[in-house]
């Protein structure tokens, strides 16, 4: 029974590296992604929807299903919200979910930044003018990014920003197109969420483990848990998938 981890943004798979240290009793596969044109350039012609991701990842789920069994998959932020919608569409390939940092909700008001990436012109000018590797490093540190993380951080590839504002224009009504399949989950599922997060407040949280019909685990940190509290987000996992 193998375990896949999906990060968000502006994250790589190296989000993970200290909660799989904490992870040995598994004692199975685990998995950790590099979702498309985060840790490495994609190229321009890249999609970089939502739909496109989620595609994505449900071709490593069949691969490690294939070879392991029904996968426990687990995501965090953008990795979240497609997580959720692999669970409500492709039960089929997954043992369990566990999800935090971002819901699938109809009534969720995309955070500011979001908004802005969501606006064509602004978005770009942002992405250009004030996300600079000057200010962008030194924000995610502010916000509980290990400094060699943060260093390393998905806006710094070359392509990365272009994909973020596909990305995120594809999601602007998330909410109202995925949440109808997400009330149906079946799999068992926990959300995962700091306490304190500045994005999506913990009412969001709340609003989406009734929804699942999943645990609610809530640690004292902010949007990044998997860096801020790896072993008690491996205790949480570990507790779930036995």
């Amino acid at each position: 029974m193998p375990a896949l981890l999906v990060h968000g943004n502006p994250d790589t798979a190296h989000l993970w590296d200290r909660v799989v240290e904490h992870l040995g009793p598994y004692g199975q596969e685990i998995v950790a992604v590099d979702l498309p044109g985060f840790a490495e350039p994609a190229g321009d012609d890249h999609p970089a929807t939502k739909e496109t991701y989620v595609d994505w990842i449900v071709e490593q789920l069949e691969a490690l299903k294939d070879r392991g069994g029904p996968v426990d998959l687990v995501g965090h932020d953008w990795g979240s919200l497609l997580v959720q919608r692999i669970a409500s569409t492709r039960p089929d390939l997954l043992r369990s979910v566990a999800a935090g940092g971002a819901a699938v909700d109809v009534d969720y008001p995309w955070h500011e930044i979001a908004q802005v990436w969501q606006t064509p012109g602004e978005g770009e000018r942002y992405m250009e003018e004030d996300l600079t590797p000057e200010v962008s490093i030194p924000y995610l540190v502010e916000h509980g990014v290990p400094q060699q993380d943060a260093e390393r951080n998905a806006w710094l590839t070359p392509g990365n920003k272009t994909v973020i504002l596909k990305l995120y224009r594809s999601a602007v009504h998330i909410g109202a197109e995925w949440q109808p399949d997400l009330e149906r989950i079946a799999v068992p599922a926990m959300v995962i969420w700091g306490r304190d997060d500045p994005y999506v407040p913990l009412v969001w949280a709340e609003r989406l483990a009734e929804r699942m019909r999943a645990e609610l685990v809530v640690l004292d940190c902010g949007h990044w848990w998997p860096y801020e509290r790896p072993r008690e987000t491996a205790e949480a996992l570990l507790r779930h998938w036995s």
